[in-house]
Protein backbone atom coordinates (compact mmCIF):
# COMPACT_ATOMS: atom_id res chain seq x y z
CA UNK A 1 0.00 0.00 0.00
CA UNK A 2 1.24 3.31 -1.15
CA UNK A 3 1.67 5.86 2.12
CA UNK A 4 1.56 9.78 1.46
CA UNK A 5 1.93 12.79 3.96
CA UNK A 6 1.24 15.95 3.18
CA UNK A 7 -0.40 19.36 5.24
CA UNK A 8 -3.79 19.12 4.15
CA UNK A 9 -5.87 16.40 2.41
CA UNK A 10 -8.71 17.18 -0.11
CA UNK A 11 -11.07 14.52 -1.10
CA UNK A 12 -12.84 16.01 -3.97
CA UNK A 13 -11.51 17.18 -7.15
CA UNK A 14 -14.91 18.87 -8.50
CA UNK A 15 -14.96 22.70 -8.67
CA UNK A 16 -14.61 23.58 -4.71
CA UNK A 17 -11.97 20.89 -4.23
CA UNK A 18 -9.98 22.32 -6.70
CA UNK A 19 -10.80 25.85 -5.64
CA UNK A 20 -9.72 24.85 -2.26
CA UNK A 21 -6.53 22.96 -2.89
CA UNK A 22 -5.37 25.26 -5.57
CA UNK A 23 -6.04 28.30 -2.30
CA UNK A 24 -3.86 25.85 -0.16
CA UNK A 25 -0.90 25.77 -2.40
CA UNK A 26 -0.82 29.60 -3.09
CA UNK A 27 -0.49 29.88 0.76
CA UNK A 28 2.52 27.84 0.70
CA UNK A 29 0.70 23.93 1.91
CA UNK A 30 1.27 21.34 0.79
CA UNK A 31 -1.55 19.22 -0.76
CA UNK A 32 -3.03 15.77 -1.45
CA UNK A 33 -6.08 15.78 -3.51
CA UNK A 34 -8.44 12.59 -3.49
CA UNK A 35 -10.55 12.01 -6.71
CA UNK A 36 -11.80 8.84 -7.77
CA UNK A 37 -12.60 9.87 -11.09
CA UNK A 38 -11.69 13.09 -13.35
CA UNK A 39 -11.53 16.31 -11.83
CA UNK A 40 -14.26 18.51 -12.75
CA UNK A 41 -16.53 15.34 -13.27
CA UNK A 42 -19.41 14.13 -10.82
CA UNK A 43 -21.65 17.48 -9.49
CA UNK A 44 -19.67 19.85 -11.58
CA UNK A 45 -19.72 18.18 -14.95
CA UNK A 46 -20.97 19.97 -18.19
CA UNK A 47 -19.42 23.06 -20.47
CA UNK A 48 -21.38 25.68 -18.20
CA UNK A 49 -22.74 27.22 -15.35
CA UNK A 50 -24.68 30.53 -14.11
CA UNK A 51 -22.91 33.22 -12.66
CA UNK A 52 -25.46 34.82 -11.00
CA UNK A 53 -25.74 37.46 -7.54
CA UNK A 54 -29.21 37.36 -7.06
CA UNK A 55 -29.91 35.62 -4.04
CA UNK A 56 -32.92 35.12 -1.80
CA UNK A 57 -30.57 35.75 1.25
CA UNK A 58 -28.57 39.36 0.86
CA UNK A 59 -25.61 37.61 3.07
CA UNK A 60 -25.19 34.87 -0.11
CA UNK A 61 -25.62 37.75 -2.52
CA UNK A 62 -22.76 39.91 -0.79
CA UNK A 63 -20.58 36.17 -0.57
CA UNK A 64 -20.98 35.51 -4.07
CA UNK A 65 -20.10 38.84 -4.75
CA UNK A 66 -16.23 38.47 -3.02
CA UNK A 67 -16.35 34.86 -5.34
CA UNK A 68 -17.08 36.95 -8.22
CA UNK A 69 -13.69 39.16 -7.84
CA UNK A 70 -11.62 35.77 -7.42
CA UNK A 71 -13.04 34.71 -11.01
CA UNK A 72 -11.35 37.52 -12.40
CA UNK A 73 -8.80 37.44 -11.11
CA UNK A 74 -8.01 33.23 -11.83
CA UNK A 75 -8.83 35.05 -15.42
CA UNK A 76 -6.01 37.43 -15.25
CA UNK A 77 -3.74 34.76 -13.41
CA UNK A 78 -4.79 31.75 -15.94
CA UNK A 79 -4.73 34.06 -18.97
CA UNK A 80 -8.38 33.00 -20.01
CA UNK A 81 -11.93 34.03 -19.90
CA UNK A 82 -13.63 32.03 -17.04
CA UNK A 83 -17.30 33.87 -16.80
CA UNK A 84 -18.61 35.14 -20.12
CA UNK A 85 -19.19 38.62 -20.56
CA UNK A 86 -22.43 38.76 -21.74
CA UNK A 87 -24.55 39.14 -18.53
CA UNK A 88 -27.11 37.14 -16.69
CA UNK A 89 -30.92 37.79 -17.20
CA UNK A 90 -33.70 36.89 -15.29
CA UNK A 91 -37.51 36.57 -15.98
CA UNK A 92 -40.57 37.13 -13.24
CA UNK A 93 -42.18 38.21 -10.71
CA UNK A 94 -39.49 38.29 -8.26
CA UNK A 95 -37.51 40.34 -10.45
CA UNK A 96 -38.20 43.60 -8.07
CA UNK A 97 -37.35 41.81 -4.79
CA UNK A 98 -34.06 40.72 -6.38
CA UNK A 99 -32.50 44.28 -8.02
CA UNK A 100 -33.65 45.35 -4.23
CA UNK A 101 -31.09 42.78 -2.90
CA UNK A 102 -28.12 43.27 -4.91
CA UNK A 103 -28.14 47.11 -5.17
CA UNK A 104 -27.40 47.11 -1.62
CA UNK A 105 -24.08 45.72 -3.35
CA UNK A 106 -21.12 48.38 -4.34
CA UNK A 107 -19.74 46.01 -6.61
CA UNK A 108 -22.49 44.69 -8.78
CA UNK A 109 -25.00 46.48 -11.81
CA UNK A 110 -28.00 45.17 -12.16
CA UNK A 111 -30.92 47.22 -14.22
CA UNK A 112 -34.33 46.30 -15.45
CA UNK A 113 -34.77 45.37 -19.01
CA UNK A 114 -37.23 46.26 -21.71
CA UNK A 115 -38.38 43.81 -24.91
CA UNK A 116 -36.08 45.60 -27.22
CA UNK A 117 -33.17 45.20 -24.95
CA UNK A 118 -33.64 41.57 -23.68
CA UNK A 119 -34.40 40.79 -27.19
CA UNK A 120 -30.79 41.96 -27.99
CA UNK A 121 -29.22 40.42 -25.00
CA UNK A 122 -31.32 37.00 -25.32
CA UNK A 123 -31.82 36.65 -29.02
CA UNK A 124 -32.88 32.76 -28.82
CA UNK A 125 -35.88 33.84 -26.69
CA UNK A 126 -39.79 34.10 -27.89
CA UNK A 127 -41.23 37.71 -26.94
CA UNK A 128 -41.83 38.39 -23.98
CA UNK A 129 -43.06 41.44 -22.27
CA UNK A 130 -43.47 41.03 -18.27
CA UNK A 131 -40.69 41.47 -15.33
CA UNK A 132 -37.05 41.18 -16.65
CA UNK A 133 -33.65 41.71 -15.17
CA UNK A 134 -29.85 41.88 -15.94
CA UNK A 135 -27.17 41.04 -14.33
CA UNK A 136 -24.29 43.16 -16.17
CA UNK A 137 -21.36 40.99 -14.55
CA UNK A 138 -23.17 37.90 -14.16
CA UNK A 139 -22.88 35.19 -17.17
CA UNK A 140 -21.76 31.90 -17.98
CA UNK A 141 -18.78 29.81 -15.99
CA UNK A 142 -16.31 28.56 -18.72
CA UNK A 143 -16.51 25.19 -16.24
CA UNK A 144 -13.57 23.34 -18.54
CA UNK A 145 -12.04 25.88 -18.58
CA UNK A 146 -11.72 26.99 -15.00
CA UNK A 147 -11.34 23.06 -14.29
CA UNK A 148 -8.54 22.17 -16.52
CA UNK A 149 -6.41 25.31 -15.17
CA UNK A 150 -7.24 24.65 -11.81
CA UNK A 151 -5.92 20.67 -12.27
CA UNK A 152 -2.80 22.06 -14.17
CA UNK A 153 -1.90 24.17 -11.31
CA UNK A 154 -1.63 21.16 -8.86
CA UNK A 155 -0.09 18.76 -11.01
CA UNK A 156 0.97 15.85 -9.03
CA UNK A 157 -0.69 16.75 -6.00
CA UNK A 158 -4.33 15.25 -7.89
CA UNK A 159 -3.91 11.30 -7.01
CA UNK A 160 -6.94 9.42 -8.90
CA UNK A 161 -8.52 6.86 -5.95
CA UNK A 162 -11.48 6.39 -3.84
CA UNK A 163 -11.50 7.76 -0.12
CA UNK A 164 -13.32 4.21 2.10
CA UNK A 165 -12.54 6.22 5.96
CA UNK A 166 -11.12 9.15 7.81
CA UNK A 167 -9.64 8.49 11.16
CA UNK A 168 -8.13 10.98 13.72
CA UNK A 169 -4.86 9.25 14.86
CA UNK A 170 -3.59 9.31 18.52
CA UNK A 171 -0.55 11.88 16.78
CA UNK A 172 -2.79 14.11 15.99
CA UNK A 173 -3.18 13.70 12.39
CA UNK A 174 -5.86 12.47 10.74
CA UNK A 175 -5.13 9.30 8.23
CA UNK A 176 -7.03 8.78 4.91
CA UNK A 177 -7.56 5.29 3.51
CA UNK A 178 -8.29 4.54 -0.16
CA UNK A 179 -8.58 1.93 -2.69
CA UNK A 180 -4.73 1.92 -2.42
CA UNK A 181 -3.13 4.62 -0.50
CA UNK A 182 -2.39 4.99 3.17
CA UNK A 183 -2.21 8.95 3.61
CA UNK A 184 -1.70 11.12 7.17
CA UNK A 185 -2.50 14.63 7.25
CA UNK A 186 -2.51 17.52 9.65
CA UNK A 187 -5.77 18.65 8.10
CA UNK A 188 -8.57 17.38 5.93
CA UNK A 189 -10.95 18.86 3.94
CA UNK A 190 -13.80 17.07 2.69
CA UNK A 191 -15.51 18.21 -0.46
CA UNK A 192 -16.92 15.09 -2.47
CA UNK A 193 -20.80 16.12 -2.93
CA UNK A 194 -22.55 13.28 -2.57
CA UNK A 195 -19.72 11.40 -1.10
CA UNK A 196 -19.37 13.86 1.74
CA UNK A 197 -22.48 12.67 4.51
CA UNK A 198 -21.19 9.31 4.14
CA UNK A 199 -17.61 10.11 5.10
CA UNK A 200 -19.03 12.48 7.78
CA UNK A 201 -20.99 9.79 8.92
CA UNK A 202 -17.69 7.56 9.36
CA UNK A 203 -16.49 9.85 11.92
CA UNK A 204 -19.83 10.31 13.95
CA UNK A 205 -21.37 13.62 12.34
CA UNK A 206 -24.79 13.19 10.91
CA UNK A 207 -25.06 16.10 7.96
CA UNK A 208 -28.55 17.35 6.85
CA UNK A 209 -28.21 16.37 3.04
CA UNK A 210 -31.15 15.42 0.93
CA UNK A 211 -30.08 13.52 -2.07
CA UNK A 212 -31.95 13.84 -5.49
CA UNK A 213 -31.00 13.63 -9.09
CA UNK A 214 -30.74 16.23 -12.31
CA UNK A 215 -31.11 16.12 -15.77
CA UNK A 216 -29.44 19.30 -18.02
CA UNK A 217 -30.16 18.82 -21.70
CA UNK A 218 -28.47 20.91 -24.82
CA UNK A 219 -29.71 22.00 -27.53
CA UNK A 220 -28.20 23.37 -30.57
CA UNK A 221 -28.35 26.96 -31.79
CA UNK A 222 -30.23 27.01 -35.20
CA UNK A 223 -28.54 29.14 -37.17
CA UNK A 224 -25.38 31.82 -36.58
CA UNK A 225 -24.36 31.80 -32.77
CA UNK A 226 -25.45 34.74 -31.61
CA UNK A 227 -22.72 37.39 -30.85
CA UNK A 228 -23.83 37.92 -27.67
CA UNK A 229 -26.07 35.03 -25.17
CA UNK A 230 -26.52 36.29 -21.71
CA UNK A 231 -27.64 33.00 -19.55
CA UNK A 232 -31.24 33.13 -18.06
CA UNK A 233 -33.20 32.41 -15.08
CA UNK A 234 -36.96 31.95 -15.97
CA UNK A 235 -39.84 31.59 -12.80
CA UNK A 236 -42.41 33.94 -15.02
CA UNK A 237 -44.47 30.51 -16.06
CA UNK A 238 -45.09 32.67 -19.12
CA UNK A 239 -43.92 29.17 -21.27
CA UNK A 240 -45.69 27.31 -19.50
CA UNK A 241 -42.93 26.40 -16.79
CA UNK A 242 -41.96 28.37 -13.51
CA UNK A 243 -38.52 27.01 -12.91
CA UNK A 244 -35.96 27.17 -15.73
CA UNK A 245 -32.18 28.08 -16.15
CA UNK A 246 -29.98 27.80 -19.15
CA UNK A 247 -26.48 29.31 -19.81
CA UNK A 248 -24.59 29.08 -23.40
CA UNK A 249 -21.08 26.86 -24.18
CA UNK A 250 -18.15 29.30 -24.83
CA UNK A 251 -18.82 29.55 -29.14
CA UNK A 252 -22.66 30.01 -28.34
CA UNK A 253 -23.44 27.52 -30.52
CA UNK A 254 -25.13 25.08 -28.19
CA UNK A 255 -27.52 26.44 -24.96
CA UNK A 256 -27.97 24.31 -21.71
CA UNK A 257 -31.33 24.01 -20.34
CA UNK A 258 -32.39 22.60 -16.72
CA UNK A 259 -35.36 22.49 -14.86
CA UNK A 260 -35.14 23.54 -10.93
CA UNK A 261 -37.35 20.16 -10.26
CA UNK A 262 -35.11 16.94 -9.47
CA UNK A 263 -35.65 13.25 -9.06
CA UNK A 264 -36.13 12.22 -5.76
CA UNK A 265 -34.02 9.31 -4.26
CA UNK A 266 -35.55 5.64 -3.80
CA UNK A 267 -35.82 4.19 -0.05
CA UNK A 268 -32.17 2.42 -0.62
CA UNK A 269 -31.40 6.05 -0.31
CA UNK A 270 -29.24 5.71 -4.00
CA UNK A 271 -30.95 4.69 -6.87
CA UNK A 272 -33.48 6.63 -9.09
CA UNK A 273 -36.43 5.91 -11.56
CA UNK A 274 -34.83 6.36 -15.24
CA UNK A 275 -38.07 7.52 -16.50
CA UNK A 276 -38.73 10.11 -13.70
CA UNK A 277 -35.17 11.52 -15.10
CA UNK A 278 -36.28 11.17 -19.00
CA UNK A 279 -39.36 12.75 -17.50
CA UNK A 280 -37.68 15.83 -17.11
CA UNK A 281 -35.53 15.76 -19.90
CA UNK A 282 -38.62 16.55 -22.05
CA UNK A 283 -39.91 18.88 -20.47
CA UNK A 284 -36.51 21.01 -20.88
CA UNK A 285 -37.26 20.20 -24.76
CA UNK A 286 -41.05 21.29 -24.37
CA UNK A 287 -40.01 24.49 -22.82
CA UNK A 288 -37.47 25.12 -25.77
CA UNK A 289 -40.20 24.76 -28.23
CA UNK A 290 -42.02 27.31 -26.60
CA UNK A 291 -39.95 29.54 -25.22
CA UNK A 292 -36.35 29.27 -27.21
CA UNK A 293 -37.69 28.96 -30.69
CA UNK A 294 -33.67 29.91 -31.59
CA UNK A 295 -33.02 26.42 -30.47
CA UNK A 296 -33.34 23.37 -32.21
CA UNK A 297 -35.52 21.33 -29.52
CA UNK A 298 -34.04 17.84 -30.65
CA UNK A 299 -31.29 17.17 -27.39
CA UNK A 300 -27.90 17.24 -28.43
CA UNK A 301 -26.50 16.29 -25.18
CA UNK A 302 -27.36 15.27 -21.68
CA UNK A 303 -25.73 15.70 -18.09
CA UNK A 304 -27.23 13.95 -15.08
CA UNK A 305 -25.80 14.69 -12.02
CA UNK A 306 -26.77 14.33 -8.08
CA UNK A 307 -28.02 16.86 -6.16
CA UNK A 308 -27.19 17.95 -2.72
CA UNK A 309 -29.24 20.01 -0.50
CA UNK A 310 -29.52 21.34 2.74
CA UNK A 311 -33.15 22.11 3.95
CA UNK A 312 -33.07 25.80 4.49
CA UNK A 313 -32.74 26.28 0.63
CA UNK A 314 -31.86 25.41 -2.44
CA UNK A 315 -28.53 27.63 -2.52
CA UNK A 316 -27.98 26.61 1.43
CA UNK A 317 -23.97 25.72 2.30
CA UNK A 318 -22.73 25.01 4.99
CA UNK A 319 -19.29 24.17 6.53
CA UNK A 320 -19.16 21.49 9.30
CA UNK A 321 -15.70 21.13 11.53
CA UNK A 322 -14.84 18.70 14.14
CA UNK A 323 -10.73 18.33 15.14
CA UNK A 324 -8.82 18.32 11.74
CA UNK A 325 -11.71 17.51 9.50
CA UNK A 326 -13.74 19.72 7.87
CA UNK A 327 -17.32 18.95 5.42
CA UNK A 328 -17.92 21.35 2.82
CA UNK A 329 -22.10 20.43 1.87
CA UNK A 330 -24.67 22.28 -0.17
CA UNK A 331 -25.98 23.34 -3.51
CA UNK A 332 -25.36 25.43 -6.66
CA UNK A 333 -22.09 25.96 -5.52
CA UNK A 334 -20.69 26.32 -8.73
CA UNK A 335 -20.51 30.02 -8.64
CA UNK A 336 -19.33 30.59 -4.64
CA UNK A 337 -16.53 27.68 -5.68
CA UNK A 338 -13.61 30.46 -5.52
CA UNK A 339 -14.76 32.05 -1.82
CA UNK A 340 -15.29 28.91 -0.61
CA UNK A 341 -11.83 27.76 -1.34
CA UNK A 342 -10.43 30.44 -0.01
CA UNK A 343 -12.54 30.10 3.70
CA UNK A 344 -11.64 26.40 3.60
CA UNK A 345 -8.05 27.03 3.17
CA UNK A 346 -8.00 29.62 5.94
CA UNK A 347 -9.75 26.96 8.24
CA UNK A 348 -7.24 24.05 7.15
CA UNK A 349 -4.03 26.48 7.84
CA UNK A 350 -5.43 28.78 11.07
CA UNK A 351 -8.62 26.80 12.53
CA UNK A 352 -10.74 29.87 11.90
CA UNK A 353 -14.03 29.97 9.99
CA UNK A 354 -16.57 32.66 9.00
CA UNK A 355 -19.46 32.60 11.05
CA UNK A 356 -21.48 33.00 8.06
CA UNK A 357 -20.21 29.44 6.75
CA UNK A 358 -21.28 27.74 9.80
CA UNK A 359 -24.45 25.68 10.18
CA UNK A 360 -26.39 27.89 12.43
CA UNK A 361 -25.99 30.56 10.41
CA UNK A 362 -27.83 28.76 7.62
CA UNK A 363 -26.51 30.82 4.55
CA UNK A 364 -28.65 30.73 1.58
CA UNK A 365 -31.53 30.33 3.14
CA UNK A 366 -35.43 30.74 1.07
Amino acid sequence: MLTSTTDVAVVGAGIVGLATAYELTRAGASVTVYEAGAPGGGQSAGDARIFRHAHVDARLAGFVTRSRAIWREWSDTFGTELVSPDGAVALGPAVESRMQVLRTLADVTVRPLDAAELRARLPLLAPYDGPAMLDETGGAIRTRAAVTRLSAALGDALVRDHVLTLRRTASGTVEVRTGTRRGTHAYVVVCAGLGTAPLAHGIGLSLPVQVSAHVRVTFAVREAPPRRLATLQDSSGAFGEEGVYAAPVPDNSRYGVGLAASVPVNDDGRSIDPAALDALATRAADYVRVALPGLDPTPVGHVHCWVTTLPWGDDGVAVWEDDGIAFVAGHNLYKQAPALGVELAALAMTGTLADELRPAARLGRD
